[in-house]
């Protein structure tokens, strides 16, 4: 098989603020595999959660190593595949690239889109959330208002975390619910941004509000062992993100957490998503699907699991003013994928 890759840049409509700093754009990678005429297509977008970063050069590198070790397979080999991205150490995203493509290859053989060959419903798919990043109440407010002139929105994500402290947080955090839609379900996400004292505290304040969910209260480098004590005073379902990356994280923490979410960039693409879905709900945990700067390819791939995943948060394309693709598109307010054949992915031309 043929492996090709380059880059894109993507660029926000509105810029994105966490607790770890603020994203206008991103430059992305678009994995292409060819076999028997058919062109399978995979997405890896850079994230940055520990000292190592997956930066496009670093998931570029990763890509052009371990091409020559996969050009004498074909995408049906994937046994043969995952023991050389293994023995390769390959980060996260560059696998994640490869596998979106693999799978992409597939559908597009048999006929069928992803969801059709795994045998899901995507009418069970739940809506999606949006984001409202860090900002002064009037900018949340502002934000919200973005939000509802573009989508008919009844979930928000909340990202909380402020380096001002939980006063800032607080402040945010009314002023988001003051401009929400009424009958709006609003979940909060403080991307590791709180310690323990100030998480116990905002659990407590955030659920006598109505907040659905709290993702990731406390930093990944101490969660594992102040997990235990949030979980039990805390009466929002807590759930974590930059705490788990593969299937082999979740039994570590199906003690001390609600919830995990899965993004495709953190396991590795779609084979060890689905890994991680069976693991969790063999657990007792429920499950969300989660985004980085992925444009409508990496997000279409993660619309197919949809109907398996309590929560959604799949609204980063609908953030870029430039993105190269179309695929599943929004209906009342859910993700939906198309009935095209694998990811049911199409290349769009821009204007200028």
């Amino acid at each position: 098989m043929q492996l090709q890759v380059q880059t894109f840049t993507v660029h926000k409509r509105f810029p994105l603020t966490i607790s770890r700093g603020t994203t206008a754009g991103s430059t992305n990678i678009w994995l292409k595999v060819e076999q028997d005429g058919i062109e399978g297509w995979g997405e890896a977008s850079p994230f940055s959660i520990s000292n190592q970063p997956q930066t496009p050069e670093t998931v570029i590198t990763a890509l052009e190593s371990v091409i020559p070790k996969l050009e004498a397979l074909t995408p049906l080999d994937r046994q043969r595949i995952e023991l050389i991205l293994q023995e390769s150490q390959l980060p996260s995203g560059a696998w994640a690239a490869l596998d979106i493509a693999f799978h992409d290859w597939l559908g597009k053989k048999v006929g069928l889109p992803l969801w059709r060959l795994w045998g899901l419903d995507r009418d069970r798919s739940v809506p999606i959330s949006v984001t409202i990043g860090i900002n002064t109440p009037e900018g949340a407010k502002a934000r919200v208002r973005d939000w509802l002139n573009y989508l008919d929105v009844r979930v928000l994500k909340v990202k909380l975390g402020s380096p001002q402290g939980i006063e800032a947080d607080q402040e945010m955090f009314r002023a988001v619910q003051s401009s929400a839609p009424t009958d709006a379900v609003l979940y909060v996400d403080a991307n590791g941004g709180w310690n323990l004292s100030d998480a116990i505290k905002m659990c407590d304040w955030l659920a006598s509000l109505g907040v659905k969910y709290v993702e990731q209260p406390l930093a990944a480098d101490t969660a594992l062992k102040q997990l235990p004590q949030l979980y039990d005073q805390s009466p929002l379902p807590i759930f974590v993100d930059e705490s788990c990356f593969s299937s082999r994280d979740i039994p570590l923490l199906a003690d001390c957490v609600h919830g995990i979410n899965i993004k495709l960039m953190k396991s590795g693409g779609l084979t060890e998503a689905l890994r991680m879905v069976h693991t969790a709900k063999a657990l007792g945990l429920q499950v969300m699907f989660g985004c980085y700067s992925d444009s409508s390819l990496a997000n279409t791939a993660a619309s197919h699991l949809a109907s398996l995943a309590d929560y959604l948060d799949l609204d980063s394309h609908l953030n870029l003013i430039d993105d190269p693709f179309t695929g599943a598109t929004v209906k009342q307010g859910c993700l939906i994928p198309n009935n095209l054949p694998g990811l049911g992915v199409s290349k769009i031309e821009l204007k200028d």
